[in-house]
């Protein structure tokens, strides 16, 4: 092991996490977090990893961006023939982690998943740029392609046909929700002793909150 990395360190110091503190409700107190970490102006404040598997247990991590967040879950937008959405489709299970470094926080999120309705995804699409809206018909995500320069003729003649025109969202893009059923948010603490408060879904669907061991 280098002694450059092992030697990397960081004090954590900045607030606290305690029970008294917290809402009862995780998704109240995501979005108080939430808030804050827009406030504190953080960059790419909605940047969170997605964690998926295969059915066969094999994991695949990458980041993706938050769109929206509610009682409903927590909702983001991809190429449904993307290898994550693969892994989504034959495992709808996933984990969502959020490090918000500036605040020294961390929330994770494991959820049921499935996809956005019609009406949520068209929404979404719509607001989009216009450059961002021709770059959905054009990348088949995560397939093999031949080259830069064939991805970036691809979009010109799209741009070429589709530009300043309606563009409808392509059947194979749109959205998808973490419906949560467990909810770890972690606050960075002096001597590695961080807060760790665990909220867990009941079959009441009541949220039953623990302190976890940092």
């Amino acid at each position: 092991m280098k002694s450059e990395i092992a030697g990397i360190r960081h004090h954590y110091s900045k607030q606290v996490l305690l029970e008294t503190n917290a809402d009862y409700n995780p998704i109240k107190q995501f979005s108080k977090w939430w808030q804050e970490a827009v406030h504190a102006e953080i960059d790419e404040v909605n940047a969170m990893t997605l964690a998926t598997a295969s059915p066969d247990g094999i994991p695949s991590a990458r980041i993706v961006l938050l769109k929206d967040y509610s009682e409903k879950g927590f909702m983001f937008f991809t190429n449904y023939e993307s290898f994550k959405a693969q892994q989504l489709e034959s495992n709808p299970k996933a984990c969502l982690v959020f490090f918000w470094k500036e605040l020294e926080r961390q929330v994770r999120i494991t959820g049921l998943v499935n996809r956005a309705s019609p009406v949520e995804s068209n929404t979404y699409f719509n607001s989009r740029p216009e450059d961002s809206r021709i770059g959905a018909f054009t990348s088949p995500q995560s397939r093999v392609i031949e080259s830069r320069n064939w991805i970036d003729e691809q979009f010109e003649k799209n741009k070429k046909l589709l530009s300043g025109k309606p563009i409808p969202r392509p059947d194979y893009w749109g959205g998808y929700i973490v419906r949560p059923i467990i909810i770890e948010f972690w606050q960075g603490r002096p001597g590695r002793l961080h807060d760790r408060l665990q909220y867990t879904l009941q079959n009441n669907n009541e949220w039953n909150i623990e302190r976890l061991a940092p």
